[in-house]
């Protein structure tokens, strides 16, 4: 389906705005290994985690598809802390997630593109992306994700090998880097 005339447009909290983010990360949640969650949050869940985003002052945006008032949210963005301790303020880890059918067509590129801008108007100076791999090097699962981010200016900053397990396997995670 691609992005064609996709608009990327801040998060305001609206109820169809959490709703279609909702349903995005639960299918991968469920089907896929981007995320480490096993079980999906609900949509109040999901409210409090992107408001809480919101009132730090991280960006997050969402793509939509579509004209006129019939625009479909197809995938979102945000920036998070890295980790909580002060030292690591101005270190962020960035999150993309497109719905099922966009993927390939440039709606991720898209999505990561807006949110680097972003996040370089702010006091940013890293851009963390960790990223959940098949153990096998060479093996598909989010490769596409590693592949976008190195096309972004993302650097390979290594690999944990094993460190978590879903869907019956155990995982990799890839960790790249991008300076601000």
């Amino acid at each position: 389906m691609g992005n064609t005339g996709m608009r990327i447009t801040a998060f305001t909290g609206a109820a169809d705005e959490v709703a279609a983010i909702t349903a995005i990360y639960r299918y991968w949640v469920e089907n896929g290994i981007a995320s480490f969650e096993l079980t999906a949050p609900d949509e109040t869940e999901m409210a409090q985690r992107l408001q809480g985003l919101h009132e730090k002052g991280y960006p997050v945006l969402i793509g939509r598809a579509g004209s006129g008032d019939d625009q479909d949210i197809i995938g979102y963005t945000y920036a998070s802390a890295y980790r909580p301790r002060p030292a690591y303020g101005a270190t962020v880890e960035d999150t993309v997630y497109v719905a099922p059918g966009y993927h390939g067509g440039g709606s991720g590129r898209a999505l990561l593109t807006a949110l680097i801008a972003a996040c370089e108007s702010r006091p940013y100076k890293q851009m963390i992306a960790v990223i959940a791999c098949e153990q096998a090097s060479d093996a598909p699962d989010n490769m596409a994700s590693v592949r976008l981010h190195a096309k972004l200016g993302f650097r390979s900053s290594g690999r944990l090998r094993g460190i978590g397990k879903k869907h019956g396997r155990w995982l990799d995670t890839v960790l790249m880097q991008r300076e601000l």
